[in-house]
């Protein structure tokens, strides 16, 4: 059971790791925001307290005179504000008397263990050990000894899919029995109604064609763009693909040359769209199709089913967890069996509406209040250890 402080003197204190929340404007980032959003919404009587290195050009979140924001107060510390991050936040912790700590992303600050706080970590994936060769080889390194020690020193790790829980226990050796899943939600924005003069609107300001499909990520080699466009120009789709995402080098002039070599004029690239615009993008689409090789979960699965438009994914690992059972699975690395799937959607009426029906309803189960309540119940448990 929740225990809602809002009205009692003896309320309790969260610390969260803010440097994601402030300043990433995708995935961790937007995993970050989303829940410091929901958890004061619905929460609003417990202290929280956000540390980060430096807070100059940082999202606003909302409801943010709520949060107590904390910075360096040392000027040596705002210098070199990475070292504050990394070991000396603790000290910070410690003088806000902060009775839980929770690393958002991978990590923990040095020394939490020592100062008398329960401490959390999200673990979102573990995918530089699972597929190391789409890392450098420092990145690896640095990632493996950040996650390694959050998760040797932490109270609790949650895990933010069934996948990401395996994988800790497989490669990592963490006991299952520290773990606990709580799924990821989408900006509560994809949730809202939109009027049909705001959907021409954006349908003018980005120049979007009438019918097209929809692409959300990264463009780089684990999101698997080029399978899409190949599964396109094999199975000669005719419909319109719109990508949205940040461009990565050199994949992404793979993609540009498999494009140019085919004479394939139907793709649509748009780059640094809004909250405020996705969500129409994504209800005016035909289909989704997410055709990432690993992901810790997949929030643009999540935004398609909220949106009521249907999916198409990856088989296996974490993607029907987040996709549901109103999806289509496919094998990323068929384009013959992706352009099937896509003539399959796009051509059968009663299969896309019953599609959207389906994701719609599981896109209920991660709604903010019911993973703010996870998280809090969670908090709370780790609160009567500390009294036991």
């Amino acid at each position: 059971m929740i225990i809602d402080n809002r009205n009692k003197q003896d309320s309790f204190s969260i610390g969260f790791d803010a440097k994601r929340a402030f300043f990433n404007s995708s995935g961790l980032g937007n995993y970050s925001r989303n829940l410091l959003n929901a958890l004061v919404k619905k929460f609003p009587g417990i202290h929280y307290y956000l540390f980060t290195p430096k807070t100059k050009n940082r999202f606003i979140l909302d409801n943010d005179e709520q949060f107590n924001v904390v910075e360096p107060d040392k000027l040596i510390f705002r210098l070199f504000n990475s070292l504050w991050r990394r070991m000396f936040m603790t000290k910070d912790v410690k003088r806000y008397k902060i009775d839980i700590f929770h690393g958002l992303s991978h990590e923990l600050p040095l020394g939490i263990e020592k100062t008398g706080v329960k401490s959390i970590v999200t673990v979102h994936d573990l995918i530089f050990i699972r597929f190391p060769e789409l890392y450098k080889w420092f990145d690896r390194k640095i990632y493996a000894h950040k996650i390694i020690h959050a998760c040797k020193v932490s109270d609790r790790i949650v895990a933010i899919s069934k996948q990401t829980r395996d994988d800790l226990i497989a490669y990592l050796g963490v006991g299952p029995d520290k773990i606990t899943v709580i799924y990821q939600g989408c900006n509560p924005c994809f949730r809202n109604t939109f009027s049909e003069e705001y959907h021409k609107e954006i349908q003018a300001k980005y120049n979007l064609p009438e019918k097209y499909l929809l692409y959300v990520g990264t463009i780089e080699e684990r999101k698997n763009l080029l399978s899409l466009i190949k599964a396109l120009h094999i199975a000669a789709i005719d419909i319109p693909l719109v990508v949205v995402g940040r461009k990565v080098y050199p994949y992404f002039k793979k993609v540009l040359n498999y494009i140019t070599d085919n004479g394939l004029d139907k793709i649509i690239f748009l780059e640094g769209i809004s909250n405020s615009d996705l969500p129409v993008i994504y209800r005016k689409a035909e289909c989704f199709i997410y055709l990432s090789f690993v992901e810790g979960f997949g929030i643009p699965l999540l935004e398609a089913l909220v949106s009521r438009t249907p999916v198409i994914t990856t088989a296996g690992g974490c993607f029907p967890e987040a996709a549901g059972p109103g999806s289509i699975y496919i094998n990323p690395h068929d384009p013959v069996q992706i352009g099937e799937a896509i003539k399959k959607v796009t051509s059968d009426k009663d299969l896309r509406e019953k599609m959207i029906s389906v994701g719609a309803a599981y896109s209920d189960n991660f709604k903010d209040d019911i993973i703010a309540r996870d998280y809090m119940t969670l908090y709370q448990s780790m609160l009567k250890d500390i009294k036991n």
